[in-house]
């Protein structure tokens, strides 16, 4: 399987599916608390990824603004923004635009094949520029972007390049932000074109969170599963949204961030949880735990998805998630990272397999929870 970043798609929109509209000036999407998120949300990434058209046509910054997000990026051995990325079929591109002068990092420039010289001669000097095929190889272009070091990748658009990436199934999540307003113009810029797209009334998305920030709402989708029954071909993704929710969790110099998804066997989630979701004291696991009547019988054959090791014991409560997922008897779990030996022995994943569980292990996503970690191992 050719690895590949996580894979986030970002886009605001009007209710009628428009990104912008034909006045010549930027339209306003968003708030300022939608603003904050987005900052929050590309100061987790290793990249950003935008169209030479958004280029061209917004002129975007694409720099994390909080400077406390920039210091915290920085503490954890990261440039104070993530690399920018663009793809070009013309390669007319400005080396002035913002996206080349504006921020301390690297910038990536991936051309077809016929376009290579004419980016190459444009913004040789300021960006890195990638012969991606001809027609572009996104798929290529993921896995080159893999081999760099980019784990997580955030892409803003614009209309065409999220056609390409859903038609094409590459992504892991979409977040969609509709602004309480229509355009109403057909002549202006929408969100996707028409295509192919694998994501018909029969394969729908999954909505994962609804989330009104003032007028604002935002709607994150992830993509559906792979098969009904969780297993080999699903496991990676279910596990990534636990990772994923791992990123909420409020900081903690005595506890690690950790995210848990319990889904039943047929697909449906059944519930998720984070550290510290609604105190101080919560764990990942049993925050989604409580969240299922004990006696729902559809927990026999469910899997819980968990970031980190479930824990055997702790100083807060008298019961571990460990015992909590006997006691529910889920029969199946799956992590990313045994616990290290930090704040207490764990010895979770012995003790659910000498109960009779099963459990997996995928290291591949080890490395992105100690990075979510990183603050509680010091350089």
């Amino acid at each position: 399987m050719t690895v590949r970043p996580y894979v986030l798609l970002s886009v605001a929109s009007s209710i009628d599916g428009h990104i912008d509209d034909t006045s010549g000036m930027p339209l306003a999407l968003s708030n300022e608390a939608d603003f904050d998120r987005v900052d929050e949300v590309r100061a987790g990434c290793d990249a950003i990824l935008v169209g030479a058209g958004t280029i061209r046509a917004d002129d975007p910054r694409l720099l994390v603004r909080s400077p406390d997000r920039r210091a915290a990026r920085v503490a954890r051995g990261l440039g104070p923004t993530p690399l920018k990325v663009t793809l070009t079929g013309r390669g007319d591109l400005d080396p002035s635009a913002r996206f080349f002068t504006l921020g301390d990092t690297g910038k990536l420039v991936y051309a077809t094949s016929g376009a290579v010289a004419r980016a190459a001669g444009a913004v040789g000097a300021v960006a890195t520029v990638v012969d991606a095929g001809d027609p572009l190889d996104l798929p290529g272009v993921l896995a080159d972007l893999a081999a760099r070091g980019v784990r997580r990748l955030m892409v803003e658009g614009g209309g065409a390049v999220h056609t390409m990436f859903l038609s094409a199934g590459l992504f892991d999540e979409l977040h969609l932000v509709i602004a309480p307003f229509l355009v109403g113009d057909p002549d202006a810029p929408r969100f996707l074109a028409a295509g192919a797209y694998p994501y018909g009334p029969g394969n729908p998305l999954r909505l994962a969170e609804a989330r009104p920030l003032g007028d604002v709402v935002l709607l994150r989708y992830l993509p559906p599963p792979a098969s009904g029954v969780p297993g080999p071909r699903t496991d990676l993704a279910w596990l990534r949204e636990a990772v994923e929710l791992s990123r909420r969790c409020p900081r903690s110099d005595s506890a690690f961030a950790v995210g848990a998804v319990v889904v039943a066997a047929d697909g449906e989630v059944l519930a998720t949880g984070h550290s510290r979701e609604s105190s101080p004291h919560d764990h990942a696991e049993e925050a989604a735990l409580a969240k299922i009547a004990p006696d729902d019988p559809r927990l026999a054959a469910a899997t819980v998805y968990t970031s980190l090791e479930p824990c055997t014991t702790r100083a807060s409560r008298p019961v571990s998630c460990t015992d909590l997922i006997l006691a529910a008897g889920i029969p199946r779990v799956v992590l990313a990272w045994r616990e290290p030996g930090v704040f207490t022995d764990c010895v979770g994943a012995e003790t659910l397999r000498e109960a009779g569980r099963t459990v997996v292990e995928l290291p591949e996503l080890a490395a992105e929870v100690r990075a979510v970690n990183a603050h509680l191992f010091p350089a």
